[in-house]
């Protein structure tokens, strides 16, 4: 366990810590090491998933949860320092080799049977997720030009471009209500979220957009809109998948694409699930607060996510960078990082199992919450209140 360290040395710590998303971006070189050392091939495919899904969490809960939080001078400091802006930006060369490195392997390959090919695109999938999804997530909130068009560079490595657009015009102003289909329901599965999570970011992001132009005066066809370039970026990605790697490298790229930004619905599914904003009498919502998102605050999966987890901060104070976030007591908790949330997920009834009494315990007296769509109620508490 980590949480007796004073805040001020865990901090200092951190510093070089965070690091370890790039051992994560070598997992897929380690794994094709091993492969050659072994002549496992098709069972090394699948390391980097393994050791993910399999050691990280286990990993989590030995090393234990880190709750320092940076005093308000600190976070004036912190906040400053190019060290931690540096290291995401780094993410954007270790996103192309990961997808360069992959797609090599992939097509020059003969020893992967089909699990295997499966095996590898899943792998570089996942880490091309945590590269690319998890920190273009902190990039696209910044205001640095740089640092947006990087997080912008990121999504659209993996044709998921609209993200960009529609999370932060969109999930961030509608989260925990029933209009954002980014905010998974009480009693919903992860299979029933994810087909209209997919197409809620593609349409939402499009009318964000249009709305945008349509404000200046311009039409939603226009050259100034952006998802038409990040798209083009993306079908650029496409074609030099194509070109330089023939019909193998344009599967795998795909196949890495759509791992990715299912990772990316799926975390959405864990962040918010069950938990809800009152609308007041006025017909608005109540100001989203740290109790708005699932918090956790397991240190491993915190480092190699660049303090993701603590994403009830991040909802409240969304311009707060990732080194400064801060851990509430009174936010709702997650049982583990994740990484175990993960696949938690991927199993309905285990889920329910674990989440739904937490979602229940953290609304007792207000059960009437769990109905996401009972809005007569929660016009009648806003008046109430």
């Amino acid at each position: 366990m980590v949480s007796w360290l004073p805040s001020r040395v865990m901090i200092t710590l951190k510093k070089g810590l965070f690091l370890l998303v790039f051992a994560v971006a070598l997992l897929p070189y380690n794994a094709w090491l091993n492969m050659q050392s072994t002549e496992y091939w098709n069972l090394y495919a699948w390391w980097p998933l393994f050791v993910i899904f399999g050691i990280l969490p286990i990993v989590d809960h030995l090393v234990g949860k880190d709750s320092s939080n940076p005093s308000e001078s600190e976070v004036e400091a912190l906040s400053q320092q190019r060290w931690y802006a540096f290291l995401t930006l780094m993410a954007v060369p270790a996103q192309l080799a990961v997808l360069a490195f992959g797609a090599w392997v992939f097509v020059t390959t003969d020893r992967f049977s089909l699990a295997g090919q499966v095996g590898w695109i899943l792998s570089c999938g996942i880490v091309s997720a945590i590269l690319s999804i998890n920190v273009g997530h902190e990039l696209i909130h910044r205001r640095s030009r740089l640092e947006r068009g990087a997080g912008g560079l990121l999504y659209a490595s993996v044709c998921y471009a609209g993200f960009k657009v529609e999370h932060v015009r969109g999930h961030h102003v509608t989260v925990s209500t029933p209009e954002d289909a980014s905010s998974s329901r009480y009693g919903q599965s992860l299979y029933h979220f994810l087909p209209r999570a997919y197409l809620h970011n593609f349409l939402s992001a499009w009318r964000l957009e249009a709305e945008r132009l349509s404000r200046r005066g311009l039409p939603a066809l226009h050259w100034r809109n952006e998802l038409i370039w990040w798209n083009a970026i993306s079908v650029g990605f496409a074609l030099a998948a194509f070109g330089l790697f023939g019909w193998a490298g344009l599967v795998f790229y795909l196949g890495v694409s759509w791992m990715s930004f299912t990772t990316l619905e799926i975390i959405n599914y864990v962040e918010h699930y069950g938990l809800h904003r009152r609308k007041l009498a006025n017909g608005r919502y109540e100001r989203t607060t740290p109790a708005h998102s699932w918090n956790s605050n397991y240190l491993i999966t915190n480092l190699g996510l660049f303090h993701l987890q603590r994403h009830s901060d991040h909802h409240a104070f969304p311009g707060r960078r990732y080194q400064v976030l801060r851990h509430y007591d009174g936010a709702p908790q997650l049982p583990t990082g994740y990484a175990g949330m993960y696949v938690l997920a991927l199993i309905p009834p285990l889920w329910f199992r674990v989440m739904n009494p937490r979602v229940r315990s953290y609304y007792q007296g207000e059960e009437w919450q769990l109905s996401a769509g009972d809005f007569e109620r929660s016009v009648q508490a806003g008046r109430g209140s």
